[in-house]
Order: C-alpha cells, then sequence, then structure tokens
C-alpha cells in the first residue's frame, strides 16, 4: 500500500509539535514534568505498536491502559482539571489569555520604581528579621491562590510591604501575590514542596515558596524571619542568601543569577 502524506497531515504534525513544546515550556521546572515525560514516551510506544507495526495483542493490551490510564489522570489531576473548568466558566476572556499564552513567550516583567519598592522593603525587613513571603506572577494564572488571602488590589510602596508583613498584622504568616504593577492579595496560602533536597536551616517559608514555584510559573522571593537572609525560587531552583543588588537583578530580568548559595 502507498504511503501519501497530505497536507493537512503536515498541519496536524506541526499543531502537535507546537502543543507539546509549549505544554513543555509550561511545566518544565515543576515536579509534574516527569509525569510529561513519562505519558508523552508511553504514548509514542503505543502509537508505534499500533500503527507502525500493528501488533494486535501488545496493542490490545496498551488500549486497555490507556483507556484506564485517562481516568488515573482525571483522579491524578483534580484538583487542577477542576480550577481549570472554573476559570472557564467564570472568564469570558480565557480564549484570548490561552492564546497568548501558547503563542507568546514574553513576560510580564516589573518597572524599575516598583522593583525598586520591592528591594527596599526587602531590605528593611531582613534588617529588622521580619519574615515575609513575595510572589510575582510570570506567566501562570494564580487566581486559584489568589482566593486564599485577602484581595488588594493595591499599588506596590515599600511601606505598604512593610506594615503587611510587620508581626502583629493579620496577614504575615501568608504570602502577597504582586500582579501586573499591583498587590493583587495577602495572606496567600501556597502549596508547599516535599522536595527531601531542601537544606534543614529553611523554613516554612522556603518550602511554600519552592512549592509554588515548582507548581505555577512564578518568582518567589523569601526573607528569614530567623536569620534575615534573603533568598529566592524560580522554576522549581532555590537559591538562598543572596544579596539586594542580586534580588534587584533577579526582579529586572525574571531569572535567578549565579550568585549566592544554590540548593544543595
Amino acid at each position: 500500500m502507498r504511503f501519501q502524506i497530505r497536507f493537512i497531515d503536515i498541519v496536524d504534525i506541526v499543531l502537535v509539535a507546537i502543543l507539546l513544546y509549549k505544554t513543555y515550556k509550561m511545566l518544565k521546572g515543576t515536579s509534574a514534568i516527569r509525569v510529561f515525560f513519562g505519558i508523552l514516551i508511553f504514548v509514542l510506544g503505543w502509537l508505534v505498536v499500533n500503527f507502525v507495526f500493528g501488533m494486535q495483542l501488545m496493542g490490545g493490551l496498551m488500549n486497555q491502559i490507556v483507556n484506564v490510564g485517562a481516568i488515573a489522570l482525571i483522579v491524578l489531576f483534580q484538583e487542577e482539571i477542576r480550577q481549570f473548568l472554573s476559570m472557564i466558566g467564570s472568564d469570558n476572556k480565557l480564549v484570548l489569555r490561552l492564546f497568548g499564552k501558547f503563542f507568546s513567550s514574553k513576560k510580564p516583567s516589573l518597572v524599575e520604581s516598583d522593583a525598586m519598592q520591592i528591594v527596599i522593603a526587602c531590605k528593611n525587613l531582613s534588617k529588622q528579621k521580619i519574615g515575609a513571603l513575595i510572589v510575582l506572577r510570570q506567566g501562570d494564572d494564580l487566581r486559584s491562590v489568589e482566593i486564599t488571602g485577602e484581595t488588594l488590589n493595591a499599588n506596590i510602596s515599600t511601606r505598604l510591604i512593610q506594615n503587611i508583613f510587620f508581626k502583629n498584622s493579620p496577614l504575615h504568616d501568608g504570602a502577597m501575590i504582586i500582579a501586573d504593577s499591583k498587590i493583587v492579595s495577602a495572606g496567600c496560602i501556597l502549596p508547599v514542596s516535599h522536595s527531601l533536597d531542601v537544606p534543614k536551616e529553611c523554613g516554612l517559608r522556603h518550602r511554600a515558596a519552592l512549592g509554588m514555584s515548582e507548581k505555577y510559573d512564578a518568582l518567589c522571593v523569601i526573607v528569614s524571619e530567623e536569620t534575615g537572609n534573603i533568598s529566592v525560587a524560580m522554576k522549581g531552583e532555590l537559591k538562598l542568601n543572596i544579596t539586594t543588588e542580586d534580588l534587584e537583578s533577579v526582579l529586572s530580568n525574571g531569572e535567578i543569577m549565579k550568585k549566592g548559595t544554590p540548593q544543595k
């Protein structure tokens, strides 16, 4: 039988390749990347067995695993699926955001004045050994995290950041979410990392920041209440004991610098 490739087949392959690449980019640096690779390898093997070699017995067995696996994935990622469906029902601009996320790699960045407000606040909190956890949205929608705290939608200012994390403030134990040059919410609850590689001197704020960076595309800034040291977490990577100059560089270019103490 003659094998023919139609134009629509080429379009189909290109669209699937783009979808897989963008999915990889979104999951890179998170704990879900291993699940993504595992599913991708199994699906490729399933396609080869069924459509290249035509192995009926092995193909039938893998077909059953695919059917059961779809249900298993729904159970495994039920929280994420529920959040996604809720987002669809509550936002009529979702399609525009999704297209922008898939076909644009540009991430929103802080203006210099806002970055300096955060740097100065962290410097002052560090001197006073007041704990703080600030999350800066990069590409992912963080509304599922924002709703766990108190909505503020306030302008970024050093004094407001310091007041929120003051020890007697009712919001000082949670995380602050910053997006689109606004302090969106404070007192938010973050997912905690269960990584065994986190240094023993790191507390719950560091684990929450690392967990947030594993699950979402976000930059997290931590000020330790015990030592006053400043740390950052991004893409599942934790950098400890950085300087305020390093923090300013991170907020400006959106990347964790090579300086500082790396996660062990």
